[in-house]
């Protein structure tokens, strides 16, 4: 008796469409692409009018006007450096903090998983509550708790947001992300291989030889997510601003985000706005792709 196969016998679909992984991801990329693309592109178009909701008739073309406005003014370049700054200055003290508390961590001791969660608790507070939450109940210079340990002391307290705004946002999303940086850097170390560790130690390895030689380059991937995602978040820092100093004194805080809320939603500026949140994307990518290329420059194993 011959055996017949299954494939031989079994029916064919109708019409020669068949469902393959890929056309199961269309819809899910159609959505992205809809909910994305599209209202970034609609941006891209707004930039390029001079267009203003207390005259929505009159929408002239402007070519690249609202562009050189924003780069000539030198309040608009204040804001654009106040977002570097702000950037920069989080993401270095959010990569030293993270990683000196992730060293921690990686070590035995009594209690390491409820000073684990403990830790991560500021990484879950929204960023308004944060904000009000050092306002009024730590950096208040009548009754916040530092005025009051300040007095305590025999001192005179500092109105923090007045006199030191800049370093008080950084100080507040610094806060904020710290455990996001601590919690990757931990993954990465857990993944670390004791035997390299013990090998490193076997050859004589001071502690500090030990983590530029070892920990560094395996820490790579690790602190290329936290630097390509706290890029993009902090660039996008808004509540924090609005809640504390709302951009003041002046432009001292105001960074882009905040610039553009104040355009569109303020002075109902849409072409300055879109234009603005076009710098911004442009930003982002340029800053994330610079800082990826110079931690994978120098923090790998050949690197100097």
């Amino acid at each position: 008796m011959t055996a017949v196969p299954i494939s031989a016998t079994a029916p064919k679909p109708k019409g020669g469409f068949k469902i393959t992984p890929s056309v199961m991801i269309w819809p899910a990329m159609l959505y992205l692409i809809l909910t994305t693309q599209v209202p970034f592109f609609m941006t891209i178009y707004y930039s390029f009018f001079r267009y203003n909701l207390v005259e929505p008739d009159r929408r002239p073309f402007i070519g690249f006007s609202n562009y050189v406005g924003l780069l000539t003014d030198s309040d608009n370049l204040k804001v654009l450096l106040n977002s570097m700054i702000l950037t920069a200055g989080t993401l270095i003290l959010t990569l030293i903090l993270g990683g000196g508390l992730a060293l921690l961590l990686n070590r035995s001791f009594p209690g390491r998983g409820f000073v684990r969660s403990v830790l991560m608790s500021s990484f879950l507070i929204m960023p308004l509550v944060t904000a009000v939450v050092f306002k009024n109940m730590l950096l208040n210079p009548v009754f916040g708790f530092f005025s009051w340990l300040v007095k305590s002391l025999g001192g005179t307290p500092i109105d923090f947001l007045s006199a030191y705004p800049m370093a008080t946002i950084i100080g507040m999303v610094t806060w904020e992300w710290t455990p996001f940086a601590m919690l990757i850097l931990l993954t990465g170390l857990q993944s670390l291989p004791d035997d390299q560790i013990e090998a490193a130690r076997l050859d004589g390895a001071s502690p500090l030889q030990e983590f530029r030689y070892v920990v560094l380059p395996h820490w790579t991937q690790a602190l290329e997510v936290v630097v390509l995602l706290e890029t993009i978040n902090v660039l996008q820092v808004f509540g924090e601003i609005y809640a504390s100093t709302s951009g003041g004194p002046g432009v001292a805080t105001t960074n882009l985000p905040y610039f553009i809320y104040q355009k569109a939603f303020a002075e109902y500026n849409i072409g300055v706005a879109s234009a603005a949140g076009v710098i911004t994307v442009v930003l982002t990518n340029i800053l994330a792709i610079f800082l990826l290329r110079m931690i994978s420059k120098n923090v790998s194993p050949g690197g100097h």
